[in-house]
């Protein structure tokens, strides 16, 4: 790639380009257990798994899955918080050239039933507290594989569960038994190439449905190694030999996925695992790990911590080195906070498509307000908006395009929306941007609608198709309206059918039965009507604008 604008700002030793290794992710786990076997790969709850532990359960995994007759290319389902388990499967179904399925286990039976039957996966990763979905669901679909775990068998003294302890139906399997009674640790004769399907991970689709994003193993490589080099000004200092990263963000989403679990594997760095975000937990946490190299984190988390009585008392500008923050822009006040407590950061932008990674800022020189730069490797250009082919001058709006090596393969099993999407290598991601004469990008708009709130996600109309499904809702419709915590919170705006009334509570009940807890309108709002064209579209830009503007005053 020729040189870039951008590329003179890079930080003093991040390189213009990388040759990635052509190879499959686990080999990830195999080197960092031949360097660092004693050391804890996983921390989870002060219960640590040493690099060496994790890779021999991984073969152990891999290998009873072979013997259950998964081959390669078999979609394999994660449906598991952030702990050792979810690592041990991912990394075993990868190991046998099996491609991951990326599922939030919160999600209702519809969104997981979509996933499940879209992505053909016969092999199902769960556990205890999430079967009372998972339980029919499995028996619908005929799935052949189901491997349970309670996930305070990883945690010491705890005690370990049995499939007769959590009541499993014949034939599935536990998951700590299955290593147990698994003896094999041969590498799998498996021939898995770079550009061997790895993961699919599912993103809102045009038509409201989700899309399931094919990245390859040459996708996860390279931006598990793209996120180490970013921060490299940082990591110069640090000895990778007692280097820690917090992984606090689910892995099931592509953010975690690279900036947390594939790096920390890449680099040798010990995972201390948060399957949930309670904050006073957290804040526990902190103060009994002497210090965090990396922190991948969203705005919510950092305003929640920054701002707690106990950071002052915790030292946290001393105890985390660097983090990054994804998923929504932070906040100007928010960011020199972060400064002021002594804390590097690096803000970017990234989506499924893009194993999260594309454009970021640099962590020494980051401009306040923009997303960064392109990152190695990658090429960015902004291209008008209605037809995508001519580039805008610079400075002026334009639609974000991005080709490099962590762009998507495909889409699964969708060639309309991937010939709609890519391009001639390009990937067209629905954002709007403007560049600056450095290359630094800002983000303007979105050409979509989506909602990010809390780093997580959301897709107005699949909100809106729920409340279409309330008996007394003539319309409805959601917008991501601005709050101080969260980047977004969901609002529905509705008109009520004629003679009907309902209070704000019964909506919000009727969406909780249908969709995942971040997901449901927190503010409902009622109306004689909503803005529309003259084709009779309901323009939700009205409405956020009505909403922003309040938020201004």
């Amino acid at each position: 790639m020729e040189t870039r604008i951008w590329h003179k700002f890079y930080d003093y030793n991040v390189p213009l380009e990388v040759r990635f290794p052509r190879m499959p992710v686990p080999q990830f786990l195999h080197v960092s257990a031949a360097q660092f076997p004693h050391k804890a790969c996983t921390s989870f709850y002060g219960s640590d798994l040493t690099f060496r532990q994790v890779r021999s359960q991984v073969l152990r995994m891999a290998n009873a899955l072979l013997k259950m007759g998964v081959k390669k290319g078999d979609r394999v389902g994660l449906a598991l918080p952030n702990c050792p388990q979810y690592v041990i499967a991912y990394y075993a179904a990868l190991s046998v050239g099996a491609i991951v399925v990326n599922m939030n286990p919160i999600y209702t039976a519809n969104e997981l039933k979509f996933m499940m039957e879209n992505s053909g996966l016969e092999t199902l990763f769960t556990f205890d507290m999430v079967l009372g979905t998972m339980r029919p669901l499995a028996k619908e679909l005929q799935l052949k594989n189901v491997i349970v775990t309670k996930v305070t068998d990883y945690i010491n003294g705890f005690g370990v569960s049995d499939a007769k302890s959590l009541e499993l139906e014949e034939g599935w399997h536990h998951f700590s038994e299955l290593i147990e009674k698994t003896t094999d640790e041969k590498l799998p004769r498996v021939s898995i190439s770079a550009d061997d399907p790895a993961l699919i991970q599912y993103t809102g689709g045009t038509t409201g449905l989700p899309k399931g994003a094919v990245l390859t193993h040459y996708n996860l490589v390279a931006g598990a190694m793209i996120g180490d080099f970013w921060g490299s000004p940082i990591g110069v200092f640090n000895d990778r030999a007692k280097r820690k990263i917090l992984g606090a963000i689910p892995y099931f989403h592509i953010y975690a996925n690279t900036y947390a679990m594939n790096i920390a594997v890449y680099s040798g760095a010990t995972q201390v695992l948060v399957p949930r975000f309670d904050l006073e937990e957290f804040m526990g946490l902190l103060g009994s790990v002497d210090e965090i190299f990396y922190f991948p984190t969203v705005p919510t988390m950092i305003t929640a911590i920054i701002n707690h009585p106990k950071a002052e008392e915790l030292k946290i500008g001393e105890r985390i080195k660097l983090l990054s923050s994804g998923g929504a822009p932070m906040p100007v006040e928010l960011i020199q906070k972060v400064k002021d407590v002594g804390i590097f950061f690096t803000e970017g932008w990234g989506m499924s498509e893009t194993s999260s990674v594309g454009i970021s800022n640099p962590v020494l020189v980051n401009k306040v307000g923009a997303i960064g730069v392109p990152v190695i490797g990658t090429d960015v250009r902004l291209v008008d908006i209605e037809e995508g082919k001519t580039d805008v001058k610079q400075g002026e709006p334009g639609e974000i395009i991005i080709k490099g090596p962590t762009v998507m393969k495909e889409y699964w099993n969708n060639p309309e929306e991937t010939a709609n999407q890519l391009r001639d290598g390009w990937l067209y991601t629905g954002d709007i941007g403007q560049m600056d004469e450095d290359g630094y990008i800002y983000i303007v708009d979105r050409k979509k609608d989506m909602i990010i709130a809390g780093g997580f996600n959301i897709y107005p109309r699949e909100v809106d198709e729920v409340l279409y499904q309330h008996p007394k809702v003539a319309e409805g419709v959601t917008v991501g309206i601005p709050d101080p915590y969260r980047g977004e919170t969901v609002k529905a705006y509705i008109v009520l059918k004629p003679g009907q009334t309902a209070t704000e509570q019964e909506i919000i009940d009727f969406c909780k039965t249908k969709l995942a807890a971040y997901k449901v309108p927190k503010i409902v709002e009622f109306r004689d009507s909503l803005p529309k064209s003259a084709v009779g579209k309901i323009l939700r830009k009205i409405l956020r604008d009505e909403e922003i503007a309040k938020a201004k005053k």
